[in-house]
């Protein structure tokens, strides 16, 4: 996963790229992520380089390719992959084991999810709202089961890639394994969107922001309502 900076420079980069065959220099990086030293560049493009993300080309000034693009950020025809909210009647969120939709197609088109409010990736807030309206979304993003999507608020884990504004795409589930992410309630009022580890005979609900705390409850305080399993993201 990248964090907002890393994803907001490769972005930059591949656009750039994209539109004039020459990668940005690192005072246009600079620039355009608003940062106040090049060293802060220098620092994001090792770490994309380390990642696998893109690679620079050995004896040439301001060579840099890009190799790939985030799974969740990928191409809609434009160099992004979009998402477009949409009212759709019928069986909502369902796929049978198959993998096809809950319904007499042949499983190729987009499912519709119902959007049950929003999930606090930051403070707490409150418990899943009844749904509100519903998305249209790529069967080959879903598995097995039941779906819903909340949209995030916050930032505490933007460090694995989930940014403020983003739906979070959810698989209904009761249980989950450690590194799961997933949507916990807890004391049965307010929800949040959090890792989920096993600490003997606690639960840790764990950031991915250095700047949020990690919170240790006891199993009967911590409800999963399910798991994450992919983002969607408007531009």
């Amino acid at each position: 996963m990248l964090t907002r900076k890393q994803y907001e420079l490769l972005r930059f980069i591949s656009e750039r790229l994209k539109e004039s065959g020459v990668p940005p220099s690192f005072d246009e990086m600079k620039d355009a992520l608003d940062l106040r030293s090049k060293s802060g560049i220098h620092r994001l493009i090792t770490a994309l380089e380390e990642r696998g993300f893109i690679r620079r080309l050995p004896n040439r000034a301001r060579a840099i390719e890009v190799i790939k693009l985030p799974e969740l950020t990928g191409s809609n025809g434009n160099g992004r992959r979009g998402f477009t909210p949409s009212v759709i009647e019928g069986t909502l969120g369902k796929v049978r084991s198959g993998g096809s939709i809950g319904s007499d197609d042949d499983g190729s088109r987009p499912v519709a999810v119902p959007v049950m409010g929003r999930i606090a990736a930051g403070t707490p807030i409150e418990a899943l709202q009844t749904r509100s309206h519903t998305i249209s979304v790529p069967p080959d993003m879903l598995g097995s089961g039941e779906h819903y999507a909340l949209e995030v608020r916050g930032d505490s884990m933007m460090d694995a890639g989930i940014l403020d504004g983003d739906m979070a795409l959810i698989q209904r589930n009761e249980t989950a394994d450690t590194g799961d992410i997933v949507v916990a309630l807890i004391d049965e009022e307010e929800a949040t969107l959090k890792r989920f580890r096993r600490r003997g005979a606690s639960i840790a609900l764990e950031p991915a922001n250095a700047s949020y705390e990690v919170r240790i409850l006891p199993p009967n305080r911590v409800k999963i309502q399910g798991k994450l399993i992919g983002l969607y993201r408007k531009y």
